[in-house]
C-alpha cells in the first residue's frame, strides 16, 4: 500500500490565499488581540504564521474560548457529535 505524500498544508491553496489588499506585514493588533473565556470566535488561518495553526479541516468553523495556555487560547468546537479542543494562537482567531 502506498502512503499518502504531504503534510498539513497539502491541498490548501485556496484556503490559504490572501486578498491582494491583505498581503504584506501583519499588524501588531492581530498578535495582541485578547479574548475572554466564553467568547465565540471563528477559526480563520493566517497563512504567514505557521505556529499555533490548527488543522485546516476546521477552517471557517466557529468555536468557543474555554481557556488560555501561554500566549495561545484553548478553543472548543463541535465536530459532528464530538467536542474537540484546539490550542490556537490569537492570529488565527477572529471575533464573531
Amino acid at each position: 500500500m502506498v502512503t499518502r505524500m504531504g503534510g498539513l498544508r497539502r491541498k490548501s491553496r485556496s484556503k490559504l490565499r490572501k486578498n491582494i489588499r491583505e498581503k504584506g506585514k501583519l499588524s501588531v493588533t492581530k498578535y495582541l488581540q485578547e479574548f475572554n473565556i466564553g467568547d465565540k470566535v471563528y477559526l480563520k488561518a493566517e497563512p504567514s504564521v505557521h505556529k499555533g495553526m490548527y488543522n485546516l479541516r476546521y477552517h471557517g468553523k466557529s468555536a468557543v474560548v474555554i481557556g488560555k495556555q501561554g500566549r495561545c487560547y484553548i478553543v472548543q468546537l463541535k465536530d459532528d457529535s464530538k467536542f474537540k479542543k484546539f490550542i490556537v494562537r490569537p492570529v488565527h482567531l477572529k471575533r464573531s
